[in-house]
């Protein structure tokens, strides 16, 4: 019997065996296409213009409440388009709504989606919304955000040896935004209800947009990339894959907020590993490094110099104080094991 799949992304060997090779008809205006450890698409529009697009699912979460759902739906998408350096635009969606999705809960949803895009700047130019049989929370539908800018703008992720590693806010945003707010009984237990109102607030840092385009304007940027499933150390190997290059990461000096530390820590989940929608991965010329970092804590976002790009044959290294090992893509996310696992807790209480 075949064994059923791991849920979360496909493996980055599945990727390049399937999916990469068998992408219909080629066409010399994309300049980017897909490919593990890069977040969007570039489309070539004349000499000096570029669309960037990237597509997911639309993700409300009906248990964080519809209007802080809508608000993660949209910046989810905005996210992987800003780490290509250029601003989101436009947005087509498509819904495929649950049967029981009231008018009333369709219109909380929308009207903070219209309010969050008004934010950003982002105008809705299509889509599609319909109410479907098996359709379920909280993947109701997909959606493409778009990006037009000039082309010298765009940073077509291409990470170089001796680019130094910049990350901003650390570890496990996304894993401790969701647990915290799924599972606030488990962690008041341990910690109290401060830190439960503490770890939940962590849920508003779940975006890249304003990481990406901050760092973008300094300049000497040669790839960012949104830390989503498998967080850091999926991420920093899937940039490192594509480019083509090795890595030092030094661990330690990796920002770890104490929310996430104290979540993950109640959980038992791995933070480098887990699910870090709003962690942005960012290599950057030497000289620019730390002029990224101090731009980025000038705007309350915590980031740090936590590595440099090295030649291939270096591989991927992980560096702590006492110890140093070779980096493997962890392939599963623990995020989604202590997920299931503690909805079954709950429901049993």
């Amino acid at each position: 019997m075949e064994k059923l799949p791991e849920l979360g992304k496909v493996h980055p060997e599945f990727f390049n065996r399937v999916i990469y090779p068998r992408l219909g008809r080629k066409d010399k205006s994309i300049l980017v296409g897909p490919q593990h450890g890069v977040d969007f698409g570039v489309i070539e529009l004349g000499k000096d213009k570029v669309m960037v697009l990237s597509t997911d699912p639309f993700y409300i979460a009906k248990e964080l409440g519809i209007e802080k759902a809508a608000w993660f739906a949209v910046h989810i998408l905005a996210s992987d388009v800003a780490v290509s350096g250029i601003a989101p635009k436009y947005l087509a969606v498509d819904l495929n709504l649950p049967p029981e999705m009231t008018e009333k809960e369709l219109t909380e949803m929308w009207e903070a989606v219209h309010k969050e895009c008004k934010n950003l700047g982002i105008s809705v130019v299509t889509g599609h919304t319909a109410r479907y049989a098996g359709c379920n929370y909280p993947m109701v539908g997909g959606a493409t955000m778009i990006g037009v800018g000039r082309k010298k703008k765009l940073i077509a992720p291409k990470c170089r040896p001796g680019d130094a590693i910049v990350i901003s806010k650390g570890p496990a945003i996304e894993t401790t935004g969701l647990m915290s707010a799924y599972f606030p009984e488990f962690l008041e237990k341990k910690y109290g209800k401060n830190f439960v109102k503490r770890a939940q607030d962590v849920y508003y840092q779940m975006s890249t947009v304003n990481d990406a385009l901050i760092t973008a304007g300094v300049g000497g940027v040669t790839a960012m990339h949104d830390a989503t499933e498998c967080g850091i150390f999926g991420g920093l190997y899937e940039m490192a894959m594509h480019s083509n290059v090795g890595m030092d990461i030094y661990l330690d000096e990796i920002v770890l907020q104490e929310e996430v530390r104290k979540t993950c820590e109640c959980f038992d989940i791995d933070p480098y590993k887990a699910i870090s929608e709003g962690t942005l991965l960012a290599t950057v010329d030497k000289k620019k490094a730390k002029e990224v970092v101090k731009a980025l804590n000038g705007e309350s976002i915590p980031a740090s110099i936590a590595g440099e790009v090295t030649l291939k044959k270096r591989g991927i290294r992980v560096i702590e104080k006492n110890r140093e090992y070779n980096l493997e893509h962890p392939k599963v996310d623990p995020f989604w094991v202590r997920f299931e696992e503690y909805l079954k807790k709950q429901n049993k209480a």
